[in-house]
């Protein structure tokens, strides 16, 4: 079976795949649902799958995609970094990173975490999904309505105290 396009949502899926978030950076690859099934992912240009996004196949149904959960660092602000500060070094080394109200997760890097523990920040290493920020670069060239039932704050409410 091929899926042959994509979707954000509608209806009850024909099956699942759980993909971390390299492997919902999709154009044309075999892949296998949750269910067994196996599907070739056909699409006319790269599309990065959120939490949520469906693969439309050509006989009509679709594959719901889950966020797998990854191995992350939870970034969290110390008293001399705050948060946005944190984010701009992020930012600034082009790191996938998904930024919540009072933390951000990032893929585990030695060497990144030691820079943000320089910086203050304190460090966890936890489990989770991990659905980053996408910038300008991104080939998802559409919206999303964000109604998946997963938080998205996207760092653009800072609270001063």
């Amino acid at each position: 079976m091929r899926a042959v396009s994509h979707s954000h949502g509608g209806g009850q899926p024909a099956g699942t795949i759980n993909l971390d978030h390299a492997g919902r950076h999709l154009r044309r690859k075999l892949v296998t649902t949750d269910q067994g099934e196996k599907i070739m992912v056909d699409l006319p240009e790269p599309v990065l799958f959120a939490d949520g996004d469906r693969l439309v196949l050509e006989d009509g149904r679709n594959i719901a995609i889950v966020a797998a959960e990854e191995q992350l660092y939870e970034v969290r602000p110390g008293a001399a970094c705050p948060l946005r500060h944190l984010a701009w070094h992020l930012g600034n080394r082009h790191l996938p990173a998904q930024i919540d109200e009072d933390r951000i997760l990032i893929q585990r890097d030695h060497v990144i975490r030691a820079m943000l523990e320089g910086l203050g920040a304190s460090i966890r290493e936890v489990v989770a999904r991990f659905q980053p920020v996408h910038g300008a670069y991104h080939a998802h060239a559409h919206s999303h309505d964000h109604s998946h039932g997963h938080d998205h704050a996207h760092g653009h409410h800072h609270h001063h105290d």
